[in-house]
């Protein structure tokens, strides 16, 4: 196997984005892929940054990063942290700051994808648990002060892929891996997954296996 590697540190706005590659040429074993142009974006998010790794409709890593979702000065988790230390009032205004920014972020990390992989045909999301409907009920319920920020975080990326005209797709982090061992048709994802790691180098670890699993799982469905 054989990849055009570039490596770098990129900048853009606030947005760190870190270790870009453009990893076109790593041929895929057994995928039932059209052979098309295009790029599905998978994501494996944490609280205030996220990994994305973007694969074409033919099975072709094109791509992978991560990046920070949040504003430096601004916490990661206000819902569960920060606002919980704070007047009501306070964190709710705190979460909105945090919330601007996460928006701005998403946007400004789908757009350096877009500009490295010509034509994004989709996001693919991790799926989001319901959440009362108000940021203050969501800092005062137990359960969803756990989850909101996250939940925050996809939002905001799912909402700037729909200004951009990308598909959304929700995927179900438990069923994902084997979904992915399906389209491309191995036995053996972990086996197939060292053979990545092998051909591009580090970082690979089990968020960027996570991303590129959703990836494969969407581009599949967007062929179909």
């Amino acid at each position: 196997m054989s990849g055009d590697q570039g490596d770098g540190l990129r900048l853009f706005g606030n947005s760190r984005i870190e270790k870009t590659w453009n990893l076109k040429g790593v041929v895929q074993a057994g995928g039932n892929f059209m052979s098309k142009n295009g790029g599905i974006i998978g994501v494996s998010d944490h609280g205030g940054w996220a990994v994305l790794v973007t694969v074409a409709r033919d099975g072709t890593l094109l791509d992978r990063r991560r990046v920070e979702l949040v504003g430096e000065g601004l916490p990661k988790i206000p819902h569960h942290s920060e606002g919980q230390r704070l007047p009501l009032g306070q964190a709710v205004e705190l979460v909105e700051r945090v919330r601007v920014s996460a928006e701005r972020h998403a946007a400004l990390a789908l757009d350096a994808v877009a500009i490295a992989v010509p034509r994004i045909l989709g996001v693919a999301l991790r799926k989001c648990p319901q959440l009362p409907p108000t940021i203050a009920e969501r800092i005062k319920d137990y359960r969803a002060q756990n989850v909101a920020d996250w939940v925050m975080y996809r939002k905001a990326l799912a909402s700037a892929a729909e200004a951009r005209g990308f598909a959304v797709h929700w995927y179900d982090a438990k069923n994902v891996l084997g979904a992915a061992r399906q389209a491309l048709r191995v036995e053996n994802l972990d086996a197939y997954f060292l053979q990545v790691r092998r051909t591009i180098g580090p970082p690979w670890n089990q968020d960027h296996k996570l991303a590129m699993a959703a990836a494969i799982v969407a581009a599949t469905a967007a062929v179909e």
